[in-house]
C-alpha cells in the first residue's frame, strides 16, 4: 500500500504560494509511477480518485421536488454507474464503448456524453439512462465539456497518427456530429469552458503550456507557459482558471482576460494534484490525488467524508446533473438559450416553445 493522499482544500481568493486551508484524507493507494509519452498520459488520466461536490450550495438545496441530481462516473471496466445523490446509492449501470473516461452532461440534463478511449463517444438519454447514439470521434478521446448553451461538445484526443499534436474535436449536439477539429499542443487530456462559452481552455501537459480555444471560429488564439498542467477548473464568473500540475505539485491560477499566470499555490511536500473541481459560489476548490473503486462524497460544510459509494471497476471522471432551470423572460429563450432548460420546464424543441412556457406561467 503506498502512503494515504490528500484532497486538498483551497480558497480561491488566496494570494500567491498561500499553503492550503485544510486537507481531506483519502484511503490509502498505490502510488502513481512517473512514464513518458502518450501511454503515461492516458494513465495518468484514468488513475484519480474521484470527489462528488454534493454540497454545492443553494443550488442543491433549493433544488425542486421534481429534480434528481444523478452523479455520472465512467468506469474503465466498460460502464457508467448512474447515483442517486439522494440516497448515494447506485441506481443503474450503463454499458458504453471500450474504457470510457471523459463524461460532460447537457446544461438541461437530458443527455450524457461519454468519452471511450477506442475511438467513440456514447449519447445516453438521462430519462431511460440508455445509450441512444455513437459518435465516430478522434483518436483516444479523453475530456469533453459542452458549451453552456448546450450546442456544442468539445472533445479531447490525445493522439493523432503522424502528427505531432492532439486535437479537439467540435461536436453539434443538434446532429451529433464532429463540425470542426482544433490542433492543440502534445499530451492535452482535459478541457474547460468558460460560463460565457467564449473560449474553451487546454492543459497540454507534455509541452507545458495551455491552449485557448476561441469558441467562435474554433482556432487557438493563445497559449500559456505552465509546468506539467494536467486538471482544470474554471470559476464560475469566468475570471479565473485553477489549473493542476502533478510533477510540481502545485496548482497554477491563471486570469482568464489577460491569459496569464497570476498565482502559484503549494500544496506541500510529495502532493500529486491531477483533478481540481470548483464549487457553484466560486468560493473554494478541491482538488483529488490517486486512485479507488469507489467515489467519495464529501460534506463541503465540514470538509468531511460522509460516504463511500462502491462503483465499476477503476472509476475515472463524474459528472452531476445540472440543478434544473426554469425561464422566467422570454429573453432567456433567445440565442439558443431554451436549450438550457430541463424539467420541470423543458427539455425546449424551440425557442417558440420556451417564450410560451414563459407567457403561460
Amino acid at each position: 500500500m503506498g502512503k494515504p493522499y490528500t484532497g486538498a482544500f483551497l480558497n480561491y481568493n488566496q494570494k500567491v504560494n498561500s499553503q492550503r486551508l485544510s486537507t481531506i484524507t483519502c484511503k490509502p493507494s498505490e502510488s502513481g509511477t512517473a512514464h513518458e509519452g502518450l501511454y503515461a498520459a492516458i494513465w495518468q488520466h484514468f488513475s484519480r480518485v474521484l470527489i462528488i461536490l454534493l454540497s454545492l450550495g443553494a443550488g442543491l438545496v433549493n433544488a425542486t421536488a421534481q429534480a434528481q441530481i444523478s452523479a455520472y462516473v465512467t468506469n474503465l471496466a466498460g460502464t457508467v454507474s448512474v447515483i442517486d445523490t439522494t440516497t448515494n446509492t447506485v441506481v443503474a449501470t450503463i454499458p458504453v464503448g471500450i474504457f470510457p473516461s471523459g463524461v460532460a452532461i447537457t446544461p438541461n440534463g437530458t443527455r450524457v456524453y461519454v468519452t471511450n478511449i477506442f475511438n467513440s463517444i456514447s449519447v445516453v438519454n438521462a430519462a431511460t439512462n440508455t445509450v441512444v447514439e455513437t459518435i465516430p470521434s478522434g483518436q483516444f478521446p479523453t475530456g469533453i465539456a459542452i458549451t453552456p448553451d448546450g450546442t456544442r461538445a468539445y472533445v479531447v484526443n490525445q493522439l493523432v497518427t503522424n502528427q505531432g499534436n492532439n486535437t479537439v474535436s467540435v461536436i453539434d449536439t443538434m446532429t451529433n456530429t464532429v463540425v470542426a477539429t482544433i490542433f492543440v499542443g502534445l499530451g492535452a487530456s482535459e478541457i474547460a469552458i468558460t460560463p460565457d462559452g467564449t473560449r474553451a481552455y487546454v492543459p497540454d501537459q507534455q509541452d507545458s503550456m495551455i491552449s485557448v480555444i476561441d469558441t467562435a471560429t474554433n482556432t487557438v488564439v493563445a497559449t500559456i507557459p505552465v509546468s506539467g498542467p494536467s486538471g482544470i477548473a474554471i470559476t464560475p464568473d469566468g475570471t479565473q482558471a485553477y489549473v493542476t500540475s502533478p510533477g510540481t505539485g502545485t496548482v497554477s491560477v491563471i486570469d482568464t482576460v489577460a491569459n496569464t499566470v497570476g498565482a502559484t499555490i503549494s500544496l506541500g511536500g510529495n502532493q500529486n494534484p491531477f483533478r481540481v473541481a470548483i464549487t457553484p459560489d466560486g468560493t473554494h476548490a478541491y482538488v483529488t490525488n490517486d486512485d479507488s473503486d469507489s467515489v467519495s462524497v464529501i460534506d463541503t460544510a465540514t470538509n468531511t467524508v460522509v460516504a463511500t459509494i462502491p462503483v465499476g471497476e477503476g472509476p475515472v471522471t463524474v459528472a452531476i446533473t445540472p440543478v434544473p432551470q426554469i425561464p422566467t423572460g422570454k429573453e432567456q429563450c433567445k440565442n439558443h438559450g431554451y436549450l438550457k432548460f430541463g424539467p420541470p420546464a423543458g427539455p425546449f424543441k424551440n425557442q417558440g416553445q420556451c417564450v410560451s412556457y414563459v407567457e403561460h406561467h
